[in-house]
């Protein structure tokens, strides 16, 4: 995911903002469920990779491009 980003913003420069959002374990039933003895207490909440993409999308991050944005929750 990484690479792709740089590679858009390589190609696109000035045209297009791209950037990644990388998240730790999502805290969604499927995980929860393969991973029942996890600690669910450290993984991303959902809702919480939604405010980051956001934050990406508005105006406050018009300079931001290019960047790998970790999304770890509670870790």
């Amino acid at each position: 995911m990484r690479l792709l980003t740089e590679t858009i913003v390589e190609e696109e420069t000035g045209a297009v903002r791209a950037n990644a959002v990388m998240p730790s374990v999502i805290d969604t039933p499927a995980n929860r469920e393969l991973m029942p003895d996890a600690d669910h207490d450290s993984w991303v909440d959902p809702a919480d990779i939604v405010e980051t993409v956001l934050a990406l999308c508005s105006d406050a991050a018009s300079v931001t491009s290019g960047a790998a944005v970790p999304v770890y929750g509670e870790a």
